[in-house]
Formats: C-alpha cells, structure tokens, sequence
C-alpha cells in the first residue's frame, strides 16, 4: 500500500484498502469554521443525539469573517461557540484566533498519521505532517462529530517527485502552481497526492504546508509528505498527545501515476485570472498594472512567508497607488513577526497590518476588490468574483513576488526591485 492507503487502512478494521472501495473510516479530528459549522451544527441537532462522540476531537475555528464584519457573522460566531461550551469541544477565537488551518498545527492538534476532515476545502493543508486531511460537506462533519466515523471512497495516489535545487526565490508556491499549471485543475481529481524528492526533502515545513493546502486546486482529495527530521522537529514542542504512527509506503506500492519534475529551471509562478492552472513565470507575464497586494491566508500567512515579504519590503515603499495588506495566519505568527520587527518593516514601507482572518481571500472583507481592480495575491484562489467584483482580477504569487508587485505597482519579480545579489533563503516560500 501507498502512503494515503496505509493511514486510511489503520483507520478501518481491515488489514488493507484498495482504491475504489467504500470504507467506514475512524477520525482523530474534526474541524469546521464559522461559514460551515453553523450548517453542520443544524444538522447534528436533528440527529437528536445528546453528545458528541469525542469532544477533544472536535475544533471549531471561527476564521472567515472575524473580527466579527457584520451582525450575521456575529450571530454565526455566538452559535458556534455556544455549541462549543455546550458539548465541552474546543473552540479558539480573540486571544487564540487564527486562520484553522495556520492555528491547529502550530497548536499540535494533528499529526502524522491522523485521519482529519473539515467543513472546508483546504483541509488538505495537514498532509504537510503526514496525515491523512481531506474537506467534507457540512452534514458529513455532522454526522461524523455524532458517530466518530465517515463512508468515503479509498481514493487513487499519484506520487510526485521534485527532483534538482530550487533556484533563488523558488519555493512550495511556486512548486505546486506549476504543478497545477502543467495537470490542471482537475489532473488530480479524487486522488491523494504523494510529494517526494529531493526538492521536497529540502522545503521547510511552511513550504510543504502550503503545497499540501493546494492539493485541493488540483481537485485532489488529499496531498500528503512523509515524515522527516524536520516533520518531528515541528511537532516536537507542540503535540498535544505523546503517541502516533508514523507510516511510509511499501518498497512495491501501487500508484495511478508517478510524475517527475526537475525544479532546477522552475522560476517563480504567477498564476493568471481565473484559474490557478493558469500559471505561468513571473518573467513571462508582461506589464500589469496592480491596485492591491495580499500577503496572508491558509495557503501563505505563516511566519517564514513575512520573513520573506519583510526582505523585499525592507527599506522599499510601496507603491502610491497599491493598497498593501499583510494579514498574519495566527496571533503566534503576529507576535513573532512583532519580535523581529517585521510589522515595524511592513509599516515603514506603506503596508497595513491585519489581525488574523482569512478577511479578503474569499472577499469577506479586509480587502475586497471593486469592478476593474486586480490584486496579487498570496492565497489559494482567483476564480471569478472570489475577492470581490466578478469584474476584478486576482493573481497568485508566492509572498517575494507579492511584495515586490506592491514596490513596482504592476506585477514584477524580486530581482527587478531589489537588484543581483540578494542573499535568500528560497527554501522558505
């Protein structure tokens, strides 16, 4: 069996699944946010159940609309944490607040080996610490919060290998747009991703969390990394329990596919509207014109990705005419930037700082798009209207490419704002 066939079977009562069946599988955790948990937590009323199966195997994040923007927004949060203190299940907001998926592994709530589901697509994001994560509807997070287990389908693998050095300002972004870019936003449907290689071997863990929270823009059920050094170094300090499996593929496992990339001439992406396979290099995509930048998200708003932005913007401005938002995933990422003076660099030259929320990602609010304005960003997503207007335009980038497009005010790659010979550590991104 392969890497996503052995998590799922340890979850079964069966010694070994094969893609294509249906299977009853147990979950270590639960998660939902403020626009799904509402729906799911209707539904788990109607069961007529009196508990939960496992209250610490529940986390409920409100993340889409906080600081609470409106009165709905606050009406969904006051439900769910009510349900929360109602069934003892674990609930973060204000002091704890972050986006779920930045906040549950920096808390160690998942880890290698876990099944995890979610009421929201990029679930998939905990694959980065070798876990099986996968997003389900909101009736399904209800029954599964009643039952401990899920019905779904063992799903196909394909296994992706990234073999060479990434170049300078090349990271996890860049890998899976170009990824997405070469099998399209379906070449993955229904499958579990396998990352492998030696370019994969050298990410650090928020690249690798940010390839696995793009597994889902492939149409992909889950995308998984196999533990390392620097997957046990991460969980070290923060797991939440002394106990879990780690586990590998067999030397003879089976994959719907095996696909092989040299990353040693992969620049930095630039995924054009309205599609995430619409990805081309940063050099290739000609003089655009920007109104707006976003540095944050489930997909790029941990503590390396400011790092990285702070190096472009250090001693830089941004430009007169781009609005320059930085959105930290969690308060542990806002008070490291903090520390380092990040926040201080990112003020000085022109960016506003938000507290964490996924705020303008799904045009929520914090930075949503008017007709005709086109925002690089750093987040999952640029289909029609996702960050506003169904007459603007979102780009995707990588937080270097981001932040240069914020200095130049049209969309520019690192080396044009900062000139040759700037010291970068590309394995970050």
């Amino acid at each position: 069996m392969n890497l996503a066939e052995k998590i799922l079977a340890a979850h079964t009562d069966r010694k070994e699944v094969t893609p294509g069946e249906f299977i009853n599988v147990r979950v270590d955790m639960i998660v939902s946010n403020d626009i799904t948990a509402p729906i799911a937590i209707n539904e788990f009323r109607k069961l007529g159940v009196d508990r939960v199966f496992d209250p610490s195997k529940i986390v409920m994040v409100p993340d889409h609309f906080v600081p609470n923007k409106d009165i709905l927004s606050a009406e969904q949060a006051r439900m769910m944490k009510e349900f929360c203190r109602e069934f003892g299940i674990q609930y973060f907001e204000v002091g704890q607040m972050g986006i779920e998926h930045v906040l549950i592994p920096e808390k160690g709530l998942v880890l290698p080996g876990d099944v995890v589901i979610g009421a929201d697509s990029h679930t998939c994001t905990y694959g980065a610490v070798g876990a099986f994560a996968t997003g389900m509807g909101s009736t399904d997070i209800a029954a599964a919060m009643a039952t401990g287990d899920i019905w779904m389908k063992v799903p196909p693998t394909i296994k992706f290998i990234y073999n060479g050095t990434l170049s300078r300002w090349v990271g996890g972004k860049d890998l899976i747009l170009y990824t997405i870019g070469d099998i399209g936003v379906d070449g993955a449907l229904y499958a579990a991703m396998e990352f492998s290689g030696e370019a994969i071997e050298e990410l650090s863990m928020d690249g690798r969390f940010t390839m696995a929270n793009m597994a889902i823009e492939a149409g992909a059920k889950a995308g998984l990394f196999h533990v390392d050094n620097k997957t046990q170094l991460y969980i070290k300090s923060r797991a939440q329990r002394d106990y879990y499996l780690v586990y590998e593929p067999d030397i003879d496992a089976g994959y719907a596919d095996v696909i092989e990339y040299d990353v040693s001439n992969i620049e930095p992406q630039v995924s054009l509207p309205h599609s995430p396979a619409n990805a081309v290099p940063v050099g290739e995509v000609g003089d655009i014109e920007i109104d707006q930048v976003v540095i944050g998200s489930c997909t790029n708003g941990r503590t390396d990705d400011l790092r990285l932005a702070a190096q472009i913007f250090k001693k830089k401005k941004v430009h007169p005419r781009v609005r320059c938002i930085i959105i930290p995933g969690s308060q542990q990422v806002y008070l490291d930037a903090l520390n380092e003076e990040l926040i201080e660099t990112f003020i000085k030259a022109g960016a506003v700082v938000s507290t964490p929320t996924c705020g303008p990602c799904l045009g929520g609010h914090m930075g949503v798009l008017a007709e005709g304005e086109r925002c690089v960003s750093t987040t999952n997503r640029n289909f029609v209207g996702r960050m506003g207007s169904p007459k603007s335009e979102v780009y995707l980038a990588n937080p270097v490419v981001a932040a240069a497009s914020a200095i130049a005010g049209r969309i520019a790659g690192p080396d044009e704002v900062l000139g040759q010979g700037v010291k970068n550590d590309n394995n970050n991104i």
